[in-house]
């Protein structure tokens, strides 16, 4: 009479011995249960676990009544392979074994014969070695003990919040600094060493397009023509390099340069400077704003530019001053033929036109010709450097239309061509036979072969 009576979807067991009375007992205890329940009948839910569950086919008599007004926020009891007590008013998922214990009158449940054969021949439940456990848990201490310690060398992130607003940092844009640097070096206060450390930064900025043209637009290319107008040999050439990296491919700085006498004070600066530091800064300050802008040649042929740079390429022994005078030369002769030799185009070029009528008044190569330069630049083949000498043939062909009888009349040319030519002839040999490239010396092999030919 105290044995148990279980309950499966499989239907109720058998027991052994007075069958019928037995069966008498089971509906009189059903009866009872249902009586006393204090939380309703017992709920069953669908099954969230693998195996057999849910299948849909399940005997409504091998599990305990469903009860269709039961609230949908159950207490939902997950069974396992053991038998657990079932609480009032709890529910169960589909599939799962419920048993009345007569002893005790209470409901238990386990997981059904299915869903227990799943867990336990497929998916058994992980078995957890205790020394694993304890190493794991000494290890997770451990690391957690190794991030407290990195953690406390670095600052709480509002704690530097707090403190960059305390210093109110500034962060200046290119227009603030250099509207700045030009009060300082205006100030009558501030040294020659800062004016010169101001220079150099201004420098830097200049060489973006849109900072060179707000340089001027400040009114900083007057103070930098009055730096090259200064006494101090290190101003001289600092403003002429400011200057000369406003202007280099900057069409608006040119404009403002030649508007502001810049191409004046450049061939003065010329024609009295003598270190050769302050030449060379200046001659670069002239062949940016001189390049591509044929207003500006005009200017700079009527101002006498040819006779200046003509003293200072005799007066050049090293051949520095030279090749930079001569590579200026030839760029000037170059841009000119090659807007006329360009065909128009509108769409791409509308001012084309104009710009050839501009060239067509800057008569260079007839002024090179009367002031001697068909003369001078030959002087350059006798330099040691191969650089040197390259200028200097490139200028020379530049140069031939409107000096070729000069040319002709000229013993130490000829002979300057073909003692380069023999020369330039063995280095090509000598770098074959080696192996190494000996192209840079047959381009200028070449370069004396068409000036030659077009000498005789």
């Amino acid at each position: 009479m105290f044995q148990m009576l279980c309950c499966s979807r499989h239907g109720a067991a058998v027991l052994p011995g007075w069958r019928s009375c037995c069966l008498l007992l089971l509906v009189l205890l059903r009866c009872w249960a249902l009586d006393h329940r204090p939380g309703g009948a017992l709920t069953v839910v669908e099954s969230t676990m693998g195996g057999g569950g849910g299948t849909g086919d399940e005997d409504p008599e091998a599990t305990v009544d469903d009860d269709d007004d039961e609230d949908d926020n159950l207490e939902v009891l997950q069974p396992n392979e053991h038998w657990q007590t079932l609480k009032p008013g709890q529910a169960v998922p589909a599939g799962s074994h419920v048993r009345l214990n007569l002893q005790t009158g209470q409901r238990e449940v386990r997981l059904g014969e299915e869903q227990l054969k799943y867990w336990t021949q497929e998916h058994r439940w992980p078995s957890i070695d205790p020394d694993e456990l304890k190493r794991a848990m000494k290890k997770m201490k451990e690391e957690m003990k190794s991030q407290d310690s990195v953690a406390s060398r670095f600052r709480p992130l509002e704690e530097l919040k707090k403190d960059m607003a305390e210093l109110d940092l500034l962060v200046e844009t290119d227009v603030q600094i250099m509207k700045r640097l030009l009060e300082q070096f205006n100030s009558s206060s501030s040294s020659t060493e800062q004016r010169l450390s101001i220079l150099l930064e201004l420098e830097y900025l200049v060489h973006q397009v849109d900072n060179a043209q707000t340089l001027c637009s400040m009114g900083g290319l007057s103070l930098i023509l009055d730096g090259l107008n200064s006494s101090d040999i290190r101003l001289q050439e600092n403003s002429a390099l400011v200057l000369g990296s406003a202007a280099a491919s900057n069409p608006v700085v040119q404009v403002h340069a030649v508007e502001g006498g810049a191409l004046q004070t450049l061939l003065t600066s010329l024609a009295t400077a003598q270190q050769l530091s302050v030449r060379k800064k200046v001659l670069f300050a002239l062949a940016s704003l001189l390049r591509h802008f044929p207003y500006a040649q005009r200017h700079f042929l009527s101002h006498g530019g040819l006779t200046i740079l003509s003293e200072l390429f005799r007066a050049d022994v090293g051949g520095i001053l030279r090749t930079r005078i001569v590579t200026m030369l030839y760029d000037m002769i170059t841009e000119k033929v090659l807007i006329f030799q360009a065909g128009p185009d509108p769409v791409q070029d509308p001012s084309h036109e104009e710009r050839q009528r501009q060239y067509a008044q800057v008569s260079l190569q007839e002024e090179l010709m009367e002031k001697g330069w068909c003369r001078l630049v030959p002087q350059l083949l006798q330099s040691s450097e191969h650089d040197y000498r390259e200028k200097a043939l490139r200028a020379l062909l530049a140069m031939a239309p409107v000096c070729l009888d000069q040319y002709r009349s000229d013993p130490s040319l000829l002979g300057s061509l073909h003692s380069l030519q023999l020369q330039y002839l063995e280095l090509v040999r000598s770098e074959t036979i080696l192996g190494d490239d000996s192209s840079y010396f047959t381009e200028m092999v070449e370069l004396i072969d068409t000036l030659q030919v077009k000498v005789r």
